[in-house]
């Protein structure tokens, strides 16, 4: 999530505050949110307030972008406002990744073992 590129569309861009509640359990979890967050481009500041469990991002950046390389860290964070939750939880999920069934692994069994089967199915 740290390659992500930020592509003004215009010449006016303004930095924007981005304001998250994650669940912070320790002070090792505060370090770890601020480091994760202030690797990306185009961040200018990341603030956590580990009391009221907020981040406060500012900087040239996508919302739902900084959301998503937050939820890598820490899968129950949202945003601070409930109406920006509701476009987050409309976006449909992918399907989970399944491999095909011709592709599957299929172990070998020895001769040994190959006449157990026989033997057994052939002695009814």
């Amino acid at each position: 999530m740290a390659d992500m590129q930020i592509v003004p569309a215009c010449k006016n861009v303004e930095a924007q505050y981005v304001e998250m509640m994650v669940p912070l359990y320790s002070y090792g979890c505060e370090k770890k949110v601020k480091k994760a967050l202030s690797h990306l481009k185009g961040i200018y500041s990341v603030n956590v307030d580990f009391q009221q469990q907020k981040v406060t991002v500012w900087g040239i950046c996508n919302k739902y972008d900084v959301l998503a390389s937050m939820r890598s860290k820490r899968k129950e964070a949202r945003f601070w406002n409930s109406e920006d939750n509701i476009e987050v939880d409309q976006e449909p999920s992918p399907p989970p990744h399944r491999r095909p069934l011709a592709l599957t692994k299929v172990r070998s069994l020895s001769w040994r073992a190959w006449k157990k089967v026989f033997i057994r199915s052939n002695s009814f």
